[in-house]
Formats: structure tokens, sequence, C-alpha cells
């Protein structure tokens, strides 16, 4: 286990993040949707991507975040890297690709602010190349941890895991989708901290997870923690979190709030455990301040809240 290198390192190090950067397009349905038709909704653009709203997440909190990402050479691209840049984010190595779109993510919600359904479009990670990933070995070495989605491409998701571990660096992983989620399970045993929804937990552990039930979630993060991942949080929704390492577990209730996008939810609760981690706080509040982060994220329209502090977070659980 890696604590003691999370937990007491170099402050001027950066987080390594590598994944998706992509524009949001969220339609919240006022109600019922008709098929073959174009029905009346509340349409919200912003700027997103598992690991860009990490980062971000991540540098509004006041850590050094280095991303690496791939974005269209469009106006798009173009408006996505100055906000995250404004944001606080490193977007020097982010690639800018002449033949590929910057990535979109559409998401269809309900009154209740549940996702219907969504569509992405990632195709510009495919220059995230393998060969570009090792020019950038120095970063790798020069960082604190690593954090990675699962929309990069497996040559690429396993060069990254690769160069990670020659660096003796500490992972975390999102499993971003249950389409995508089976991408890690042969590298269970060298990731630090993984936070899968039921539905991914379910494909990791090959068991039934039901996000109304939280022993069945601490059941399947003890059961990631016996595969050798060292920290598991195990989302339910509105039904909170639960967790396992292998010293402790737990459940900890959601935070009741209206849900006004679930956009970028995982994201806030995966960067504000990752801050705590780096900041020596212990697991369990750690976790508590990840659900925070998640509950002020769903009341925002968006994918990032533009105010989150670790001040934020704390007056969110009192």
């Amino acid at each position: 286990m890696m604590w003691n290198q999370i937990q007491d390192p170099d402050d001027s190090k950066h987080v390594l993040v590598v994944g998706a950067a992509s524009i949001d397009i969220v339609g919240l349905l006022p109600g019922e949707i008709e098929a073959g038709s174009s029905t009346p909704a509340q349409i919200s653009t912003s700027y997103g991507g598992t690991a860009r709203n990490f980062a971000e997440n991540l540098a509004r909190l006041g850590q050094p975040v280095v991303l690496i990402s791939a974005v269209g050479k469009d106006q798009l691209g173009r408006q996505l890297i100055k906000i995250t840049k404004k944001a606080g984010v490193d977007v020097e190595h982010i690639v800018r690709s002449k033949s590929l779109s910057t990535g979109a993510y559409v998401a269809v919600v309900n009154q209740s602010g549940e996702l219907q359904f969504a569509l992405d479009d990632m195709n510009a990670l495919a220059a995230l190349t393998p060969e570009y990933l090792i020019e950038k070995t120095s970063l790798f070495e020069e960082a604190r941890m690593v954090f990675l989605d699962t929309n990069l491409h497996p040559e690429s998701l396993d060069t990254v895991i690769q160069l990670a571990s020659e660096a003796n660096l500490p992972i975390a992983a999102d499993p971003t989708s249950a389409q995508l989620t089976h991408r890690l399970i042969p590298y269970l045993s060298q990731i630090h901290l993984i936070t899968p929804n039921h539905k991914e937990a379910e494909i990791l552990c090959n068991q039934s997870v039901s996000r109304k039930d939280s022993d069945q979630g601490q059941d399947a993060a003890k059961h990631l923690v016996s595969l050798g991942v060292d920290f598991a949080i195990v989302t339910l929704a509105e039904f909170g979190v639960s967790y396992a390492t292998s010293e402790t577990s737990g459940h900890i209730p959601a935070i009741r709030t209206k849900i006004v996008d679930p956009t970028g939810g995982g994201d806030a609760l995966s960067a504000a455990v990752v801050f705590a981690l780096l900041n020596g706080i212990p697991e369990d509040e750690a976790v508590r301040l990840g659900v925070s982060a998640a509950s002020l994220t769903l009341r925002h329209t968006g994918a990032v809240r533009s105010d989150l502090s670790l001040e934020l977070l704390y007056d969110q659980l009192i």
C-alpha cells in the first residue's frame, strides 16, 4: 500500500490526470419523452469529460494538476482548453488533433434528476497513442499520483498503468461507464483507488450490487480490496456510498438535495477523496468530503462548481 507516498509527499508535485475532455449537452425533460418526435426540454451546455472534470475539481481545491487529453483543432476544443486552463489546470499536454473533433457527451435527464440515457463521442482520444504517452514519461516521474478514466483506448490505458507503475505512483481509476468497466479488470491489483457505481461494481466483482442495498455495496467494495485494490468506493446514487480498505469499511448516506444536473457528481466525489488523501485526511472523512462534493455538484447546472473549496465541502457537512 502506498499511503505514505500519498500522505507525505512534496506538495509542489502535480497529480497527473489522463483521459477524456468533452463538451456536455444535457437536456432536462419537463415530462415524458415522445419517441419519433421533438420533445421540449431545458438544454444546457458545459465543458466536461471524466478526466477533465476530475482535474478541474482538484485544481479548484488547490492541488497542482496536469491534464493529458485530446481535443479537436476546432473552436470547441480551443474554448475547452481556455476554460480548463483558467480553472488552474496545466493544459500544455493536451493533444490538438487536426483530423478528429472535440469529444461530446449528450444526456437526457428526467424531472427527478435521473439520467434516462446518454450518448458520447470520445473518438478524439485516439490521438492519445502509447507513443505520445511514452514521450510524456517525465510527467509520470514528477507526479504524486495518476488518475485515469477508461475512455482511453485499451493500448493507451495499458501504457498509462505501466508508466505509473514504473514510476511507483498510486493509481486512481474511474470505470466511467458500464460499457467500459471491463477494461480495468486485468489491472485491479495495481489500482490504489477505484470509484465504481453499483452497475460498474457488478461487472468488476461479478456479483449483484443493488444501489438500494448498502450491504451489497460494502460487500462489493470489500471484494475489490480482496482483488488487490487498496481503497474501493462504490457509489449508490441517492442511497449514498459504501467503501472499504484492508483496515476499515463503512457506508455514508447521501446528503439529501434536489438534483439539478446529475453530470459530474461522481467526478467531484473522486476529486474530493483524492484531495483529502493527499492531505493526510483519514479515509472515513475523505469519503464524507467526497459525498459533500457530489451533493454540491448535483444541485448545480454543469459538471463542475466554479466556487468549489475545502471550506464549502465542510460547510455542506454541518
